[in-house]
């Protein structure tokens, strides 16, 4: 997980030495208050845990309140319990890194794609979404048998040979899955659960798809929510055509579908560091930096089921998750042994929560969320602001009907609101704000460019 670009800039303020589980409440309170972070967030040091807290709702429907023990859908963060799959029926000997897919499904139509192509997204399988998006009965239940017959139905080209590049692969973690299935004779979600979920007391943890399909909630169950810019308020994804896909596919594991709670995820992790499932040697491996997944990032890597960030004193291990209603992440600083696991169940932005609790735990300044109040100014203000700054993008200030305006091409005018003469939020709920410093005759001398509580100073481009 990279740090957000302006924490490297001059700080916002100094914070004094505080206690760090106050502020770590303190921001993220702060985040549910004022800008509708809605999940569970806990963070953990030195192995022990220093902050836990549920901040909203598991069903904005009827109100009910989430609590430590709330179960998510954890989205793609459930790759990395697929990967340990597979990794225990290596070291049982049931399988190789090396085995073809062909070796368990002899009609797959792919003759060169290895476990280890899967395992690290080097594979070049077609996305099987956008298979089922043209070519599936919308109305029916899709299972991962299905998603197997519709590549060998269809045949589609692969997007690259196997192990000649990267690319992230949802197609690989379920056929995946099914190999667990086929050479264990044990469906996924009883193979998880015996060998990996029991074993190291995640009595919150499950595999779960079936709410749409069978119309079954688990108890304590945050259901996820998203935005409805026509209805002005959170609503299921089920009653948005939209997302129509989280019914169709609803039958599909291995990709996502591990359900989980944040207390779990930290026993988890701590499980994996300790090599309690797997050998030190095939725990090494997984969180090893195998596939470099950018050619133009030389610190961006893939292990099996975990990115691995290299850092200049260690390694950042992390995934994210990503759902309709749901936004999950579970990060660990290896040389600082910190660990920080955020659970949304309304899509909140996990990267830049998880970049202000680094710069808690870092020491390094924050400015804390606030209730930013519009006022009213001279409009004639805002034509010394007028003009294209940058930093990590060009934002373009443009004045129209008497306001200030962020314009990027493409994208829809964001009207900054005053609340001050030289202060302005951004008025679509983000913790983002524009600052400007001017000397005594009005010229602007600092722009600076505030996301989530970090600050970094932006250049006007001539």
């Amino acid at each position: 997980m990279k740090k957000i670009f302006f924490l490297l800039l001059l700080p916002v303020i100094v914070c004094a030495q505080q206690n760090e589980t106050q502020l770590l409440r303190q921001f993220m309170t702060g985040q549910h208050d004022y800008f509708k972070f809605n999940g569970n967030v806990l963070v953990a040091k030195n192995g022990k845990m220093i902050y836990q807290q549920a901040l909203g709702y598991a069903d904005y429907n009827n109100k009910t309140i989430l609590n430590d023990s709330s179960v998510f859908e954890l989205a793609s963060l459930s790759k990395q319990f697929t990967a340990m799959g597979i990794m225990i029926l290596k070291e049982k000997k049931q399988l190789s890194y090396d085995d073809k897919v062909t070796k368990f499904f002899p009609d797959f139509p792919y003759d060169n794609i290895t476990i280890r192509n899967l395992l690290t997204h080097t594979s070049g399988l077609p996305s099987y979404e956008d298979q089922f998006a043209k070519y599936w009965d919308h109305k029916k239940i899709a299972h991962n048998s299905d998603v197997l017959d519709m590549l060998k139905q269809r045949k589609d080209t692969l997007l690259f040979q196997p192990g000649t590049k990267w690319k992230y692969s949802n197609t690989g973690y379920v056929v995946l899955a099914a190999i667990i299935d086929k050479v264990w004779g044990m469906d996924y979600d009883k193979f998880m659960m015996k060998y990996i979920f029991q074993p190291l007391g995640m009595t919150h943890t499950f595999i779960y798809n079936t709410r749409r399909s069978t119309g079954k909630i688990p108890s304590n169950y945050a259901l996820g929510f998203v935005y409805s810019d026509s209805l002005k308020k959170y609503t299921l994804p089920d009653d948005l055509p939209a997302y129509d896909y989280v019914y169709y596919l609803d039958g599909i594991v291995g990709d996502g579908c591990v359900n989980s709670t944040t207390g779990d995820l930290f026993k988890w992790e701590q499980a994996l560091l300790s090599n309690k499932l797997v050998s030190a040697e095939s725990t090494n491996e997984m969180l090893a930096p195998l596939v470099q997944t950018s050619p133009r990032d030389t610190t961006s890597f893939y292990g099996f089921g975990v990115m691995i960030q290299k850092t200049p004193t260690g390694k950042i291990i992390s995934h994210t998750g990503g759902w309709p209603g749901y936004a999950t992440s579970i990060t660990h600083i290896e040389d600082k042994d910190e660990t920080i696991i955020l659970l949304s169940n309304n899509g909140t932005n996990e990267a830049l929560l998880n970049a202000g609790i680094e710069s808690i735990l870092n020491d390094e300044p924050l400015l804390m969320p606030y209730d930013h109040k519009e006022v009213k100014i001279d409009p004639a203000l805002l034509d010394r602001y007028v003009g294209k700054y940058n930093a990590f993008m060009t934002l373009d200030f443009i004045k129209k009907d008497g306001k200030l305006y962020r314009h990027r091409d493409g994208t829809p005018d964001i009207e900054l609101k005053p609340e001050s003469e030289t202060k302005f939020f951004y008025c679509d709920g983000t913790d983002r704000q524009i600052e400007f410093e001017i000397d005594n005759t009005g010229k602007v001398i600092k722009t600076w460019f505030i996301n989530t509580g970090q600050k970094g100073e932006l250049q006007k481009l001539k």
